[in-house]
């Protein structure tokens, strides 16, 4: 498992030239701008996302937790007890789904609003 955050802001442009000019960190993908609204970044310790901040109303953190099978993460999660009926309209919270981007996802998300979404790539 692997856990990757993902941090909000405010000015996308100007925390990429932050992170890559003041911390050392790179573009793990170099065709990604801050145009894009979600840059990958990494340096020799490890990964971090950058996102834009959408509102004041968002409350919480976001985690990407990398596993390497999706769909019985869920399963085993479920058996636990996840109780995926507080999100019927969020497809992505009722199990795991294809993502555009490549990669397959399901999002949990606790009572005071933090997601850990659980990725794996397509296969």
């Amino acid at each position: 498992m692997k856990m990757i955050p993902l941090f909000k802001c405010r000015d996308l442009k100007q925390s990429v030239g932050f992170y890559t000019n003041v911390l050392n960190f790179r573009l793990k993908y170099p065709e990604e701008t801050a145009d894009d609204g979600v840059v990958d970044l990494i340096n020799e310790f490890g990964e971090l996302q950058l996102t834009v901040y959408e509102s004041d109303r968002l409350f919480g953190s976001v985690v990407n937790v990398w596993v390497d099978d999706v769909d019985n993460r869920f399963k085993f999660y479920v058996s636990r007890g996840l109780d995926t009926s507080g999100k019927e309209n969020s497809p992505v919270h009722q199990g795991p789904t294809d993502q555009t981007w490549g990669t397959r996802e399901f999002y949990v998300t606790d009572m005071d609003g933090n997601t850990l979404r659980f990725c794996q790539p397509q296969q």
